[in-house]
């Protein structure tokens, strides 16, 4: 099995410095996503892994939540070959736009895991469709406790990371300058 850790320290994945997540939460620890993503025979065989718990469930559909679980989602369904869908942003949850009709048996694909929010969010959306989510795989599990989607989640790297309230940061309070990396709000 890959050493996820070494492979995302050599491609710069893993940043130190003080950071504000897209969930509003700050963190010494930052994951880019894009440094992976920029890499597409790393992105297959990371995809391919994500897989492997699922490969003797019958998949219909692979849907990730938009960005970086997009572009796993559509690396997904290629190796599958089946469909994939893309859960957007819309006001405070997701949706399928552009007519997608995913039914059936559908696996949910995403880059960090912090809050578990994007998921939750996808998930929900997904209730209104006529499906059974199989599962969710995630590249990496950030989160200090662990997440229940009430489906089997997966993840390649597991790296409990401490996150702060901005109230609480000891980063804010050391002066260290907080940064807001990647494209979130």
């Amino acid at each position: 099995m890959q050493n996820y850790e070494e492979l995302f320290e050599k491609l710069g994945v893993i940043k130190q410095g003080h950071f504000l997540l897209t969930s509003g939460l700050h963190s010494g620890t930052y994951f880019e996503k894009f440094r992976l993503l920029e890499h597409p025979r790393v992105v297959e065989g990371l995809v391919r892994d994500m897989l492997s718990p699922f490969l003797n469930e019958k998949i219909d559909w692979v849907v990730g939540p938009t960005l970086g679980g997009a572009l796993l989602a559509f690396e997904a369904g290629r190796q599958l070959g089946v469909p994939a869908a893309y859960a957007e942003r819309e006001g405070e949850g997701r949706i399928l736009k552009r007519g997608f009709e995913v039914r059936g048996r559908v696996i949910v694909i995403d880059d960090v895991l912090t809050t578990g929010k994007s998921i939750k969010e996808t998930l929900e959306m997904l209730e209104n469709y006529p499906v059974e989510v199989v599962g969710v795989s995630v590249v990496v599990d950030r989160s200090e406790k662990e997440v229940s989607f009430g489906v089997p989640l997966h993840s390649l790297l597991r790296k409990p990371t401490a996150n702060y309230k901005p109230e609480e940061c000891p980063l804010c309070k050391k002066g260290i300058p907080l940064v807001k990396p990647g494209g979130g709000k």
